[in-house]
């Protein structure tokens, strides 16, 4: 009887660090994640935060053990044995992602809807996720990349507020380039390129390599403003009656001085401009990019409206303050829609790009 008091007011202290630490923890995820309104970038440092806790939970946990010193002091080095282990083999394991996606985070290299390239791969960013991060090519092809992939490799990142569009090509040296450089300059206006230049990039054997540039604001539609310069150098050069051929095509085969090598015009030239309402290509290709680029950009200004409502709240008196309360109510309600998940998910990649 004796025996059995006495392993009863051993566990004592026992279990009641275990109610402390699952108590203690349950408040804590409700202090640190009961935010439903929270944007997910903000809950990162939180989730980090808890895993902490968790962690010391347990070790608060092995120094209640019940057992002699030397055992207790044999399952914390066991802990800690196993936790720098995790640490050891993070550059190979989940953990080597999680520390990689938290660098992403506080850098923020590119933001959901941002065209990226990396090593090859060129897309617009769909998805950026703790372990991985997903684009969408210009196939409408999903591709996830580990973000430890992302982190080791050259990352290249279109900026929002413009990206330089270019055409390059080959002509004879029977055409002075000044009057190369007008059209070429007159073709990128034409594609509403701001600032063009033209560059000559190689002087070859029996060739002159040009190349001209302009600064696309609007960087969404980059494939169609690549497509509309090309178009658009055909058109001024073979308007100007300006041949564009290979050097070798001269030699294979025999033309008369007089034949020139232009498409004939099938009807009247006429400069395209693209409507408002007109779709692009890149509505169709990047979809999944644009929404989320979207519904990120919807949750940041329901968020600043949480805020500000929640400050105009405390203010006010009143039937403003029951107006407002009613706004801050249908603004949070809002975001708990938009910030639900999917039930259905079906363009998720079909193989991920791992290091």
């Amino acid at each position: 009887m004796d025996t059995i008091l006495a392993l009863g007011l051993a566990l004592v202290p026992f279990m009641l660090t275990i109610l402390f630490v699952v108590f203690f923890l349950i408040g804590a995820h409700k202090v640190l994640l009961g935010d439903k309104s929270m944007h997910p970038d903000a809950k990162l440092p939180r989730k980090l935060i808890l895993l902490l806790l968790y962690i010391v939970g347990l070790i608060a946990i092995a120094i209640a053990l019940p057992v002699t010193e030397s055992t207790r002091n044999q399952v914390i080095s066991l802990i800690g044995i196993l936790l720098s282990g995790v640490i050891a083999f993070s550059s190979t394991t989940i953990v080597a992602n999680v520390m990689a996606g938290i660098v992403l985070r506080f850098t923020k290299p590119f933001r959901t809807g941002d065209f990226i390239r990396v090593e090859g791969y060129f897309g617009r960013v769909t998805e950026k996720g703790l372990f991985d991060t997903e684009i969408q090519t210009e196939q409408r092809e999903l591709i996830a990349f580990t973000n430890s992939y992302l982190t080791s490799h050259p990352l290249q990142v279109v900026r929002s507020s413009g990206t330089i569009i270019s055409a390059s090509l080959s002509l004879g040296y029977d055409v002075h380039h000044d009057r190369i450089d007008t059209l070429l300059l007159k073709a990128a206006e034409s594609s509403e390129l701001s600032d063009p230049f033209v560059q000559i990039i190689e002087l070859g054997d029996h060739a002159i390599t040009y190349r001209v540039s302009g600064l696309l604001t609007e960087v969404k539609s980059m494939i169609s403003a690549r497509s509309r310069l090309y178009a658009n150098i055909l058109d001024v050069l073979h308007d100007d009656k300006i041949e564009i051929v290979s050097p070798g095509f001269m030699n294979q085969r025999k033309l008369p001085d007089d034949m020139v090598v232009l498409p004939a015009k099938a009807r009247a030239k006429v400069k395209v401009k693209v409507k408002e309402d007109e779709k692009l290509p890149e509505d169709l290709i990047f979809d999944k990019a644009e929404q989320a680029e979207t519904k990120e950009r919807s949750e940041q200004e329901l968020l600043k409206q949480i805020g500000q409502l929640e400050i105009d709240l405390k203010a006010a008196e009143g039937d403003k303050k029951v107006s407002i309360q009613n706004q801050l109510t249908a603004t949070q309600e809002a975001l708990a829609i938009l910030q639900a998940p999917e039930i259905i998910d079906e363009d998720r990649p079909s193989a991920d790009k791992t290091d």
